[in-house]
C-alpha cells in the first residue's frame, strides 16, 4: 500500500513547473525501493485488503516500474516541444498504478477490473501522441480485440463465482469444462497474443508514439501470460485434452510470423513481429503446464519486455534523425553512430538468445518443456530459433553496414540521455540470469 500512498502523494506535483525529471527520477526511485523488498518468499506475502505480492506478481511489478520509467527517459522530445507533456505523464502514472494493482490482486475479478482499465491509458497514447492518422484504427483495433473476448470472460467469472462462492485465485480448483477453458482464455490468448488472433499488435506498435511501443512489448504482452499462469490451475484435466492444439497453432504461427519477419521493410513491424514470435514460445510453455515450461515462461516474459522495449528505442533513435523507419533508408549507420552500433549488436544478440542474456536460459527451459510434451513438436522449435537469429541478423546488418543513403540532410549525434536509456535496457537483462532462481522459486 505504501506504493500507492506514494504516487498519490505526487499528484500536487503535476502543478510545479519544471518537474518531468523529477517525475523520472521518483519512478527510477521507486523502482529501487520496490526492489528492496525482494525476499526468498514461495508463498504470498505482503497481504493487504485484495492485494498480495508472490514472485510472479514481484517479478511482473518491478518490470512494469522499470519499463514506465524509462517510457519517460524515451520521451524527452515532448517536453522538449511542448507537446501536452503534462497530460503525458498522467496517463504514465495511471498506467502504472493500473498494472500494479492488476498484478498483485488476490481477487480474479479485481484483476479483470484492471486489466481492462490498463487498456485506456495506452489506447489514449497511441490515439494521443501517435503519428500517422491510422492510429485511429489502430487503437480501435486494440480496443475491439481486446473487448469483444472480455465479455465471455466476465460471464466466466459470474460462473466461478457460482462454483466456488470465490473468486480468490488461491481456493480455485480443477473445473472440467471446454465452455468456460475458451471463455477464461480467449482474452488471454489474444493479449499475449497467440497466431491468428495477433493482427492488431503490429498495427498499434506501428502507429504508437515510442512511449507506447515501449509499455506494449515491455509490459502490456505479459497481462496475457500473467493470466494464464494464475488461471491454469482450473484446467489441469481439460488442458490435458486440448492444450496441444494451441500449442501446435502457436509454435506453427510463430514459425510462420518468423519467415515474414525476414521480408519486412519497416525496422518497427519486424521488431513488432518478432515479439509475436517469442511469446507463441511463452504461450506453448505455459500450455505445457510443466514446472519447465512455467519457469521459462516467466523468465521470457521478463527478458524480451527489456529486450524488444530496447529494440523499439533503438528503432526510434533512428527514426528522430533521419525521419523514416525503412531498413533501405537506415543503412550504413555504423558510419555515422559506431558507438549506436554497438548496442544495436548487443541487443540483436540478446533477440536471438545468445549467452549471457536471460533469452537464452529461458528459451533453453521452454525447448526442454516443449520437447517434454511432445517430441514432434521439435520440428517447428528448430524453424523458430533458427529463424530467430537470422531475423534479428538481418535487421542488425542491414541496418548498420552498407552505403548510407545519400538523400540525408543533416541530423545530430547520440546523447548521454539515450545512451543511458540503451544501458538501462542491456544491463538487468544480462545480469538477470545470475539471480535467476528468482524465475523458478515463486512455483
Amino acid at each position: 500500500m505504501e506504493f500507492m500512498m506514494s504516487l498519490i502523494f505526487l499528484m500536487p506535483l503535476f502543478f510545479m513547473k519544471c518537474y518531468y525529471w523529477f517525475f523520472l527520477m521518483f519512478l527510477l526511485f521507486m523502482s529501487f525501493k520496490f526492489m528492496m523488498k525482494l525476499g526468498s518468499f514461495m508463498f504470498l506475502c505482503k497481504i493487504s485488503y485484495f492485494m498480495g505480492l508472490d514472485l510472479l506478481s514481484f517479478c511482473l511489478i518491478l518490470l512494469s516500474f522499470w519499463i514506465c520509467s524509462l517510457m519517460i527517459l524515451a520521451s524527452e522530445m515532448l517536453f522538449k516541444s511542448n507537446y501536452y507533456w503534462k497530460l503525458f505523464l498522467f496517463l504514465v502514472l495511471m498506467l502504472m498504478m493500473s498494472l500494479l494493482f492488476t498484478f498483485s490482486a488476490l481477487n480474479m475479478f479485481v484483476f479483470y477490473l484492471f486489466f481492462e482499465i490498463s487498456l485506456i491509458p495506452v489506447l489514449l497514447l497511441i490515439i494521443g501522441w501517435g503519428i500517422q492518422p491510422e492510429r485511429i484504427s489502430a487503437g480501435i483495433y486494440l480496443m475491439f480485440y481486446t473487448l469483444l473476448v472480455s465479455l465471455p470472460m466476465m460471464l466466466g467469472l459470474f460462473y466461478i463465482m457460482n462454483f466456488f462462492n470465490t473468486l480468490e485465485f488461491y481456493f480455485f480448483t480443477n473445473l472440467n469444462s471446454f465452455l468456460l477453458y475458451m471463455c477464461t482464455n480467449m482474452v488471454f490468448f489474444v493479449k499475449i497474443p497467440m497466431y491468428s488472433v495477433h493482427l492488431w499488435l503490429p498495427k498499434a506498435h506501428v502507429e504508437a508514439p515510442i512511449s507506447g511501443s515501449m509499455i506494449l512489448a515491455g509490459v502490456m504482452l505479459k497481462l496475457g501470460g500473467y493470466g494464464l499462469m494464475r488461471v491454469m490451475k482450473m484446467f489441469i484435466e481439460i488442458g490435458l485434452k486440448i492444450n496441444l492444439t494451441f500449442i501446435v497453432i502457436s509454435l506453427f504461427g510463430g514459425a510462420i510470423i518468423s519467415l515474414v519477419c525476414l521480408r519486412q521493410s519497416d525496422m518497427k513491424l519486424l521488431i513488432a513481429y518478432s515479439s509475436v514470435s517469442h511469446m507463441s514460445l511463452v504461450l506453448s510453455g505455459i500450455l505445457t503446464m510443466n514446472l519447465w515450461g512455467m519457469w521459462g515462461a516467466l523468465g521470457l516474459m521478463m527478458a524480451h519486455g527489456l529486450c524488444s522495449s530496447g529494440l523499439f528505442c533503438l528503432a526510434n533513435l533512428s527514426y528522430e534523425r533521419i525521419h523514416s523507419r525503412s531498413i533501405y533508408l537506415n543503412k550504413g549507420l555504423m558510419n555515422f553512430f559506431p558507438n549506436l552500433s554497438l548496442w544495436w549488436f548487443l541487443l540483436c544478440s540478446s533477440n536471438m538468445a545468445a549467452p549471457p542474456s536471460l533469452n537464452l536460459m529461458s528459451e533453453i527451459l521452454l525447448i526442454n518443456s516443449l520437447f517434454l510434451y511432445s517430441k514432434y513438436l521439435l520440428f517447428l522449435l528448430f524453424f523458430l530459433c533458427f529463424y530467430s537469429a537470422v531475423y534479428s541478423l538481418f535487421l542488425y546488418s542491414y541496418t548498420q553496414h552498407g552505403k548510407f543513403y545519400s538523400g540525408l540532410y543533416s541530423f545530430f549525434q547520440i546523447n548521454l540521455r539515450e545512451y543511458l536509456l540503451m544501458f538501462l535496457h542491456w544491463v538487468p537483462l544480462n545480469l538477470l540470469i545470475l539471480k535467476s532462481e528468482f524465475m523458478v522459486m515463486w512455483i
